[in-house]
């Protein structure tokens, strides 16, 4: 079931599962080849008036119209409902891309509507039972009438030139996420956050409507218009899809503002870390080294620095806030890509992308924000990390956020020249010992035989009991020592309960005064 994960975000679960990938060709006799024709071809602009348009009226949900048989089907019951490969969407081309859909049920109740957009104009893609496959199902009856579709996935030949895999998936709420070749699929990413980790309770908007426009037949890139919807505002998406071994995203986004927001996240994304070589040995628990999808936060920050921030699973609700000025690039990075540091045939951890995001045109003032979310399990999505205006706009305000996603093997992005390969925290009686190794090649002008020396920031009341700088010829780098001491009756004396604060640390090695690696960030619950 790790390919279908529950997704926890906050305190709402949400469960992302998706369907196996399978290849995909449409047939002649495919229901909607008699759909209604509209002779006006939709464009972005297009979409954009009408996210308008919904946005001075109330918000109302997407009606429902399911059996209470599919309602209540469990998730193996759902994927069990298999989508004919044969009725896929343009299976006879022209051009490489396909497209398939989801069923509605289980927890995806919410009806999205459909639409391919071709030289004739926009067709509305109904629902028909004709094109899934129920015999491996015990659904009482086969649904009739048009439900509508949970969702949809594109297919294109990434891995060979003979199988049409699964390279993007449009499933739950605004949810969706890539793949690059030979990838798994992991983390997801989301069309927008509203007010998440705020006491007024996240609220969770809806893709309502697609368009899909048929790529000409020699085109790389396949495009993709969205309606979002919510309470709090509507919005205009478009995402131009160019599948590969990195597979990229463009997004283009339009929002109109209904109401009084507290808190906007930009590019979210999700993510699972369940524990990893900073979580101390399982023992007996479970025979596997790590599990997650993703193990750090990546930031390149416009002064030139970057900053690794290593996940981890809190006892409790943690919430790291990142300033510096619009970023050039963030995103969630499986940057440990062995598969010996996982052993797990089936989830091939080793295999999952990481997500980086890079801003385009000017976002203005705001932070980055990371969430980590307690978890009993790897199939809760635990950790979020998007962009947060310092200013939330008003009703009635119009703003716009473009940028872009690859979906990628950590080695596929330009990295810093000497990075955080590993993080190891050994909890003591008295205090807590960090030890962190540093690869590549150090940056400047370092030459061999020199030492480097570190420089350390620890907040909230806490110093360093001991710092040392060992040269790591097993990699080729350098590892740093961090000895800190929780002292219980010096600076947390009158706390009652005796509670805490969190250990922040940032560090990195230096020659003189110029930095030779990138930060390292890092926050402990002692």
């Amino acid at each position: 079931m790790d390919e279908n994960k529950k997704v926890f975000y906050k305190f709402i679960l949400i469960v992302a599962a998706m369907l196996a990938c399978t290849s995909a060709r449409v047939s002649p006799s495919v229901a909607w080849a008699a759909a209604d024709d509209q002779p006006v071809r939709i464009h972005f602009q297009d979409v954009i008036e009408k996210a308008k348009g919904v946005s001075t009226r109330p918000f109302q949900a997407p009606g429902q119209n399911l059996s209470e048989s599919l309602k209540k089907i469990g998730y193996d019951q759902w994927r069990d409902i298999r989508f004919k490969p044969s009725q896929s969407l343009w299976r006879e081309g022209p051009g490489a891309f396909q497209v398939q859909f989801f069923h509605p049920g289980f927890i995806y109740q919410q009806p999205v509507t459909i639409h391919y957009i071709d030289r004739k104009g926009t067709h509305h893609i109904p629902f028909a039972a004709d094109l899934f496959d129920y015999t491996k199902n015990a659904v009482q009856e086969k649904p009739s009438g048009d439900l509508g579709f949970a969702g949809f996935r594109i297919h294109y030949p990434i891995n060979t030139s003979q199988y049409a895999d699964e390279i993007v998936s449009f499933l739950g709420a605004s949810y969706f996420r890539a793949l690059g070749k030979g990838q798994s699929y992991g983390m997801s990413a989301r069309g927008l956050a509203i007010n998440t980790v705020e006491d007024v309770g996240e609220e969770f908007p809806l893709f309502t409507e697609f368009w899909i426009v048929q790529p000409r037949a020699e085109a790389k890139e396949i495009v993709i218009y969205a309606l979002l919807d919510s309470p709090s505002l509507a919005g205009a998406y478009e995402f131009v899809i160019r599948p590969g071994e990195e597979t990229v995203v463009g997004v283009k986004s339009v929002l109109f503002i209904r109401k009084k927001v507290r808190k906007l996240g930009i590019a979210p994304l999700t993510s699972m870390f369940f524990f990893g070589e900073n979580s101390g040995l399982k023992g007996e628990s479970d025979f596997r080294p790590e599990v997650h999808d993703s193990d750090g936060l990546l930031m390149q920050l416009r002064s030139g620095e970057w900053v690794w921030h290593p996940l981890v699973a809190p006892a409790q609700l943690l919430v790291n806030s990142f300033g510096g000025g619009q970023p050039l690039g963030f995103g969630l990075i499986q940057r440990d890509t062995a598969f010996d540091h996982y052993q797990d045939l089936e989830a091939r951890y080793d295999r999952r992308p990481g997500v980086w995001v890079v801003p385009q045109g000017e976002w203005g003032k705001g932070h980055l924000e990371l969430i980590q979310i307690p978890t009993s399990n790897e199939y809760n999505d635990n950790i979020g990390a998007y962009w947060v205006p310092e200013r939330t706009p008003e009703p009635g305000e119009v703003v716009h956020y473009n940028y872009t996603l690859m979906w990628h093997f950590a080695g596929q992005r330009p990295l810093p020249q000497s990075y955080v390969t590993a993080t190891r925290v050994v909890k003591k009686k008295d205090g807590v010992m960090f030890v962190i190794d540093f690869s590549g090649k150090l940056a400047g002008t370092v030459v061999p035989g020199k030492e480097v020396m570190p420089d350390i920031q620890i907040f909230n009341g806490y110093k360093v009991e001991r710092a040392q700088v060992i040269r790591n010829t097993a990699i080729g780098g350098w590892r740093l020592v961090i000895e800190v001491k929780v002292d219980q009756t010096g600076i947390f004396q009158g706390m009652l309960p005796y509670q805490p604060p969190a250990i922040d640390l940032r560090a990195f090695l230096k020659d003189g005064d110029v930095p030779v690696t990138e930060t390292w960030s890092y926050t402990y619950l002692p």
